[in-house]
């Protein structure tokens, strides 16, 4: 393979070896891209037509290739007269994934895969921020971490790419061994292990195990120490590779001591085999300094300097929409809005109260796809949260609603993030700190219009 083929993007005879499609018409020699949506393809890139529950790809395709160079595609277009590429393929989806992983070994980098239940995005930039330190470093944007998202992170992988980071998402069981399968990490980075989709999931054992697919064929684990069932589980995987520990509380290769939170941000001593410095962190929460071990952990494995590790993560300042600490108008804003799990959500009531001057407010909204465990879980998390110094509960959604009661102090219900919204906007004044948070499903960045509008 050429520097000028890897340079200006996908030959048209990478594409036609990675997925053994048919040439239907052929202009271009290559793309500079690959595209998935008709509406944001640019020109110069390749069209992938998918089939989706509530959408065909190629119900667009005209559209695509009058913006773009040409499409893959799994049926023949109507009136098309040849201008553009268009190469036909028994299933575009596979096409894809084969095209991605055509990709990632015609360069042949280190590939880093993130899983786990919470901080996979988070870590996934630190880590990008620490190795960028010392290489060019390739990331999925966003949480673009599922079946299709990956692969098409993998198809934008240049000549001069050295890493490749990515994250790794899972609702159901094989999924992670899917995505494994395309991308053939190297390293593998696990978070922690909590309740999460366990709709697709059915319990915590067929979640542990989805996670640890990810063993199978890395040769490094990086782990974190203080989970247990992860722990437990990694110890009879039967894994052959190297394993390093991140981690407060238990023996691990690398840890914090001297942890200090502060409203925004955090202060720890890092350890890393034999040296030790100091941390100054923007990201808040005891959670987050996991997500910062974690990310530490590579750069050692990658020879990077303590000092340059250092530097990386005390200039990140965290991902948009998870665990935002803001202050308006006197009031304290905890904006952890993204997404929820039982896990999570401790995480940030604990917050809420370590950062409370006047009156806790927790806004919380209901925890999705967590499947039979769901009623006892949100029951559970009230019970809990009852016994903490939080003044004010307002639920909402049907399932916190249903569990409010268990809550000792004063309680408000609401349909949805419009209605609490009303009632925040109602009771709250000037020195409350307000927590905000639940699952994507229940668009709870609706409620933050209010507090800024007080």
């Amino acid at each position: 393979m050429s520097e000028n083929g890897l340079r200006k993007g996908l030959k048209i005879e990478d594409i036609l070896e990675a997925t053994g499609g048919k040439i239907i018409s052929a202009n271009s020699p290559f793309f500079t891209g690959v595209s998935i949506d008709s509406r944001t393809i640019k020109e110069g890139e390749l069209f992938v037509a998918l089939r989706g529950n509530k959408f065909n790809g190629h119900d667009f395709l005209q559209e695509a290739l009058t913006k773009g160079d040409g499409a893959i595609v799994s049926q023949s277009p109507t009136n098309h007269r040849g201008k553009k590429t268009v190469i036909l393929v028994e299933d575009t989806l596979r096409a894809l994934q084969n095209l991605a992983t055509y990709m990632r070994f015609r360069k042949n980098i280190p590939v880093i895969g993130i899983t786990g239940s919470n901080g996979k995005t988070t870590t996934k930039e630190l880590v990008a921020l620490v190795l960028r330190s010392n290489y060019k470093v390739l990331k999925n944007p966003g949480n673009l971490n599922n079946h299709i998202g990956l692969p098409l992170t993998l198809t934008k992988v240049q000549e001069d790419d050295e890493v490749v980071v990515l994250e790794m998402g899972a609702s159901g069981p094989g999924e992670i061994k899917e995505l494994c399968d395309i991308a053939k990490p190297d390293y593998g980075i696990l978070t922690n292990l909590s309740p999460s989709h366990l709709e697709g999931f059915r319990d915590m054992d067929t979640l542990r195990k989805t996670k640890l697919e990810i063993l199978e064929g890395i040769k490094v684990a990086i782990v974190n120490a203080d989970d247990t069932f992860l722990m437990d589980g990694i110890q009879s995987s039967g894994f052959k590779g190297k394993i390093v520990r991140f981690g407060i509380s238990n023996m691990a290769e690398l840890y914090a001591t001297n942890i200090k939170l502060k409203k925004n941000g955090s202060i720890f001593l890092l350890h890393i085999d034999s040296d030790s410095i100091e941390v100054c962190s923007k990201i808040s929460g005891k959670f987050n300094i996991y997500n910062l071990l974690a990310s530490a952990a590579i750069g050692s494995i990658f020879n990077i300097k303590i000092e340059n590790i250092k530097s990386a993560l005390e200039s990140f300042k965290g991902v948009p929409m998870r665990f935002e600490v803001k202050e308006d108008k006197g009031i304290q804003i905890i904006s952890d809005v993204y997404n929820a799990n039982p896990a999570s959500m401790e995480e940030a009531i604990k917050e809420l109260v370590r950062l409370k001057k006047g009156r806790a407010i927790a806004v919380l909204g209901d925890m999705l796809e967590l499947g039979s465990y769901e009623k006892d879980a949100h029951k559970r998390l009230v019970m809990w949260m009852s016994e903490l110094p939080v003044d004010i509960f307002i639920a909402v959604g049907p399932i916190m609603s249903s569990v409010a009661s268990e809550f000792k102090g004063e309680v408000y219900k609401s349909r949805d993030s419009f209605e609490a919204k009303k009632i925040l906007r109602d009771i709250c004044i000037e020195g409350d700190t307000v927590l905000i948070k639940g699952s994507r499903g229940m668009s709870m960045e609706k409620v933050l219009e209010t507090l800024y509008a007080i």
